[in-house]
C-alpha cells in the first residue's frame, strides 16, 4: 500500500476589508502552543508560515487511509480555526485572494523566501496564490519518474475537478482556476516534460538549477514533479480546497493514479495538448472541455469517468473506490469549490464568501 500526505495552503485576511493579513508567524506560533487533538500516539500536524506572510501551511501525517488523512486534515483545521477567532484574523479558502491591496504583498521573513523574492520581483508580489499539494510514497526514483510520466496526461482532469479560484481583485475572473493561469507567470511552471529516467530528470534540473531563473529545486514549478526532501511524487496541480472532503478526494485520485502509473505504461499526448488541457480546465473546470488522455477533446465529466475507469483497480486495491466514487458524485452535483463559491457570491455578496469560508474550515470530511 503506497502511502501518501497532503499539505494545505491557507491565506489569512483582515475580516474588516478582506485583504490579505501578513499574520502567519503569529498564528503559527500559537498553533505549536496549542497543537490539534488527534488520538493518543499520532503527531499532530503543525502550521508554518509559507511564501508570504500571510500563507499559512499545514501538513498531514503520513496517511494509509483516506481515513487518516481526513482526520489529520480536519484535526489541523480546527486547530486553525481556533487560533484565528482568538486572534481576530479570517481564513480564505481559495486557491487565489479574492480581494488585495495595491501595495506589494510582504514575503516571509527566512533568508530563502527573501531570496525568492527578491529574484521575482512583482511576480512575487502578486504571489496571493493557494495550493492544495499531494506526496505519495515510491519504492525508488525510477519508480518515481515512470509514475510522473504517465500521470501527465490526467494533470488537466485534476485541476477540472480541484479548481477553487474564480476571484481576483474583487471580480469574478471567468475562471475556474485563477490560480493556474497566474502561476504562468513563474519561471519554470505547468506540465513537466517526459524524462527518460531518473538520471535525465537530474540533468534537466541541475540545468535548470545553473540558470538564474530558479532559486534552488524547491522553486521548480512544475504541476508534477519528484519531492526533493521526501521519496515522493508530488502533484501541485490542485488549488487549495474549500473543504478537507476536497483535498482528501484528491488526494485519493493523485494516489490511485500513481499506482496505475507504476504498474503499465500509458498514452503520451504532445505536451503542447497536454498545456492546452490545463488552460481549458483551469478556465472553464467541469462545466467545459479537455483534452483527454489519447489527445482528444471531449466534456469535462466525461474525462472524469475515463479517469475513474483508468484507476479503478488501484482504487479497489486501496479500498478507496467508495469514497471517491462518493465525492467525485458530490462534486458533479454540488459543484467544485469555484462552482461553491460563485453560488455563495451570488446568494450573499461578500458576506456569502466570507460565511461559506467559515462554515468549510471545518466542515467534516
Amino acid at each position: 500500500m503506497a502511502t501518501f500526505g497532503i499539505e494545505e495552503e491557507f491565506l489569512l485576511v483582515d475580516p474588516a476589508t478582506g485583504f490579505p493579513a501578513p499574520r502567519a508567524a503569529e498564528i503559527s506560533r500559537a498553533l505549536a502552543a496549542a497543537p490539534a487533538v488527534l488520538p493518543p500516539g499520532t503527531p499532530a500536524p503543525a502550521g508554518q508560515a509559507e511564501f508570504l506572510a500571510c500563507q499559512l501551511e499545514t501538513s498531514t501525517v503520513i496517511c494509509e487511509t483516506v481515513e487518516e488523512a481526513a482526520a489529520s486534515l480536519l484535526s489541523a483545521r480546527t486547530a486553525i480555526a481556533g487560533a484565528v477567532t482568538e486572534a481576530g484574523i479570517g481564513v480564505v479558502l481559495s486557491g487565489a485572494a479574492p480581494r488585495i491591496a495595491d501595495s506589494p504583498a510582504e514575503v516571509s521573513g527566512t533568508e530563502r523566501y527573501q531570496a525568492m523574492g527578491s529574484l521575482t520581483g512583482a511576480v512575487a508580489g502578486e504571489h496571493y496564490l493557494n495550493g492544495t499539494h499531494v506526496h505519495v510514497g515510491v519504492p525508488d526514483r525510477e519508480t518515481g519518474i515512470a509514475a510522473l510520466n504517465r500521470l501527465r496526461p490526467w494533470l488537466s482532469t485534476l485541476a477540472a475537478l480541484s479548481g477553487n479560484s474564480p476571484f481576483w481583485r474583487g471580480r469574478d475572473t471567468s475562471f475556474a482556476s485563477w490560480r493556474l493561469i497566474h502561476y504562468r507567470r513563474w519561471s519554470v511552471q505547468g506540465c513537466p516534460p517526459e524524462f527518460a529516467d531518473a538520471a535525465d530528470y537530474d540533468r534537466r534540473l541541475t540545468r535548470l538549477l545553473d540558470s538564474d531563473a530558479v532559486l534552488d529545486a524547491g522553486h521548480i514549478g512544475w504541476a508534477a514533479r519528484l519531492s526533493q526532501r521526501y521519496p515522493t511524487v508530488e502533484v501541485r496541480v490542485g488549488d487549495a480546497q474549500l473543504e478537507a472532503a476536497d483535498s482528501v478526494l484528491l488526494a485519493a485520485l493523485v494516489r490511485g493514479l500513481v499506482l496505475t502509473a507504476t504498474a503499465a505504461p500509458g498514452p503520451a499526448p504532445e505536451p503542447e495538448l497536454l498545456d492546452a488541457g490545463l488552460w481549458q480546465a483551469a478556465r472553464y473546470g467541469l462545466g467545459g472541455r479537455l483534452m483527454g488522455a489519447m489527445g482528444d477533446s471531449s466534456a469535462a465529466a466525461d474525462q472524469v469517468g475515463m479517469l475513474l475507469e483508468h484507476i479503478r483497480p488501484a482504487l479497489e486495491d486501496s479500498g478507496d473506490l467508495d469514497y471517491v466514487h462518493r465525492g467525485v458524485q458530490r462534486m458533479l452535483v454540488s459543484g467544485t469549490g469555484a462552482e461553491r463559491q460563485r453560488a455563495a457570491y451570488a446568494s450573499g455578496g461578500w458576506d456569502g464568501l466570507t460565511s461559506l469560508f467559515g462554515s468549510a474550515l471545518t466542515a467534516e470530511a
